[in-house]
């Protein structure tokens, strides 16, 4: 489904919200678009973050009674709606209060991304209630600076499992007797976020993970 949203992006955004304690809830928009194959791709992925510990709900931004439930949730709230460009997130926004009229583009042919219609963030009060901030398409997501032998805090179902770890400074790379490690290889741990993980963790090193070391 275009534009695509890949996880490394995804668990960037997870981190950031982690650290900063804002709870954050996955919506999976434009569902009656999706192909039978890209239904199963989205079950997929769905499990990965209910798994970790998210809330992840399909929606159809065009549709008033895909996204009513929402009318209630932001009552009395600010929330964010945050994304790539071209995902739904000005079209959501005037679903919930037709009496907005926040500009909406199609997504590009030519590269299967959305173009900016939103240029700075702009925060809405809902004539049902709460205030929502609609931000501009984000291209990427850098992190937020911390101290990164932190990171694995920041991953929920990493999180648990720190306590079961040999040593306190464990950072669940090479370590023995690291629970992380070997919730990993059982499958308890999904690749994608593990090997994100790594990736965050590591990418201002030289060395590049290979899942196959641990075999």
């Amino acid at each position: 489904m275009s534009p695509q949203t890949q996880t490394g992006f995804i668990d960037r955004f997870l981190v950031t919200a982690e650290a900063y304690h804002i709870p954050v809830t996955l919506l999976f928009n434009k569902i009656d678009l999706y192909t039978a194959a890209e239904l199963d791709q989205l079950d997929s992925m769905k499990q990965i973050y209910e798994n970790a510990g998210y809330r992840c709900l399909t929606i159809s931004a065009k549709q008033a009674s895909s996204v009513e439930f929402l009318k209630a949730e932001i009552k009395g709230k600010k929330v964010m709606f945050g994304g790539h460009s071209g995902v739904g997130k000005s079209t959501l926004v005037n679903t919930l209060d037709q009496n907005l009229s926040l500009k909406t583009a199609q997504i590009s042919k030519s590269h299967s991304s959305g173009l900016h219609t939103t240029t700075f963030a702009e925060m809405f009060e809902l004539a049902t209630g709460g205030f929502i901030i609609d931000t501009p398409g984000i291209r990427a997501f850098g992190l937020i600076d911390f101290d990164k032998k932190e990171l694995s805090h920041y991953f929920p179902e990493m999180r648990e499992l720190l306590p079961d770890c040999k040593f306190n400074n464990c950072q669940h790379i090479k370590e023995p007797k690291c629970a992380v490690q070997q919730a990993f290889i059982e499958d308890r741990i999904a690749e994608s976020r593990y090997l994100n993980y790594v990736k965050m963790l590591e990418e201002d090193e030289d060395e590049t993970f290979r899942k196959d070391i641990y075999k």
